[in-house]
């Protein structure tokens, strides 16, 4: 299992603005593979969730320039978490990165993202699975 231990950087807000938020750690090279991955997040108060990663360059935004990041869409989470601790547990690789032609497909993608996610929890680790908590606030995560 490869783990990615890191402080909440400030991104650009797209995933936000996706309806995706997403807590963001620098990654050091050659750290994991780039794709979409089930994970587990140990956030610094010690509380456990569950999140769909994204490890590389968010190609279909900026191609092969991007810097090299890691984005964590904590499920059913609702806070700031800038600044705080993170421990990412990339559990299983769910797919490659791929750049798609619009946002509408990117969109669409995430959300198999998340329901595959789902259901890797619920065969490996199914005391990760809440009821879905509604995002109130627009800084939900990062």
């Amino acid at each position: 299992m490869t783990v990615i231990e890191g402080v909440v950087e400030h991104g650009d807000a797209r995933g936000r603005t996706l309806g995706f938020p997403t807590a963001n750690l620098a990654l050091p090279g050659g750290v994991a593979e780039d794709g979409v991955w089930a994970a587990q997040v140990r956030i610094d108060s010690g509380e456990r969730v569950l999140a769909a990663v994204s490890v590389g360059r968010r190609r279909t935004f900026y191609a092969d320039e991007g810097h090299r990041l890691l984005e964590a869409h904590l499920l059913d989470v609702d806070g700031d978490l800038y600044g705080r601790t993170m421990r990412v547990e990339l559990g299983t690789r769910l797919r490659g990165q791929q750049s798609f032609p619009s946002v509408h497909a990117l969109t669409e993608q995430l959300h198999r993202d998340v329901e595959a996610t789902r259901a890797w929890a619920a065969a490996h680790c199914p005391w990760l699975l809440t009821a879905p908590v509604p995002r109130t606030s627009e800084r939900a995560l990062v």
